[in-house]
């Protein structure tokens, strides 16, 4: 959560608390519990647990983070980190459209130079590989 000049804390960024919480899982090497998820995310608190579970939850559903039942609860680990995440997004809505090809060449059209160049040289890598 970012903190504005006042000390208010505003609305996180869209995928913020899902690349958190995946974060949080892979640097633990386990399996936690969602309460031991938000203990590592905001020891202070003031993220609330149920936020944490919905998004385990969706998380869960999107096949990011496995589950396991334990006692009335679950615990959650990591199968994939936050940019695999962004990645199965992307890829998400790519096939979400028909014509992929006029996406793909909008999506290159609109990313700055670096990561345009940046795109290419990884293509060229995988096609020479």
């Amino acid at each position: 959560m970012n903190i504005d000049p006042e000390g208010r804390a505003d609305r996180r960024r869209p995928g913020e608390l899902e690349a958190a919480i995946l974060t949080a899982l892979r640097d633990a090497g386990r399996s936690l519990t969602p309460r031991q998820v938000r203990d590592r995310i905001d020891p202070s608190g003031g993220l609330s647990y149920s936020a944490v579970v919905t998004t385990l939850i969706r998380l869960y559903k999107k096949e990011a983070v496995t589950r396991r039942r334990e006692g009335r609860s679950y615990r959650y680990g990591a199968l994939v980190d936050a940019a695999g995440l962004v990645a199965q997004r992307m890829s998400a809505l790519l096939k979400a459209e028909d014509d992929h090809a006029t996406v793909l060449r909008r999506f290159v059209s609109e990313l700055d130079t670096g990561d345009e160049a940046l795109l290419r040289r990884l293509l060229s890598d995988e096609l020479g590989s």
